[in-house]
């Protein structure tokens, strides 16, 4: 199973967020630490918000921090939700199934199965526990030093 770029970016979105409870962290800062374009993480802040993960302030001091504790946020959950109903083979499509085996394969419900294993392991992960006492990935997402 592969996620999409874009869970991608949302999980690595909130540890910057929950590595940085006590202020506003900027899209400009995550971008450049967590290697993101501007535009897909624009896109992407814009869902988590929708979805109640993250609470923005537009203007000059504004900036985004976490919704809600990081020890509530629930990684299956993220997966669920910006990954939506995304099909893991071409026969979980609605449209565009070509598969002339759909309604005799059993390979569809092993994987349907396989998914909700997965989604089910990622339940037990909070965010709090992906950067809670990590270092090593506290010190990564330390904001880039301007050079003057």
């Amino acid at each position: 199973m592969r996620i999409t770029k874009r869970t991608n970016i949302a999980v690595r979105l909130l540890m910057y967020c929950a590595a940085h409870p006590d202020r506003l962290v900027t899209k400009a800062e995550i971008a450049e630490v967590c290697n993101i374009s501007e535009n897909h993480l624009a896109q992407v802040i814009n869902q988590l918000s929708q979805l109640n993960y993250l609470s923005t302030q537009r203007g000059r001091n504004g900036g985004m921090s976490l919704a809600r504790p990081a020890s509530q946020i629930r990684i299956g959950a993220v997966f669920r939700h910006v990954e939506g109903a995304l099909p893991i083979a071409e026969c979980f499509a609605d449209a565009d199934n070509t598969c002339p085996l759909t309604d005799a394969c059993r390979l569809r419900l092993a994987l349907q199965d396989a998914a909700e294993v997965f989604y089910a392991s990622l339940d037990e992960v909070s965010l709090d526990a992906l950067v809670c006492d990590n270092d090593p990935l506290l010190k990564l997402l330390q904001p880039v030093a301007c050079i003057r």
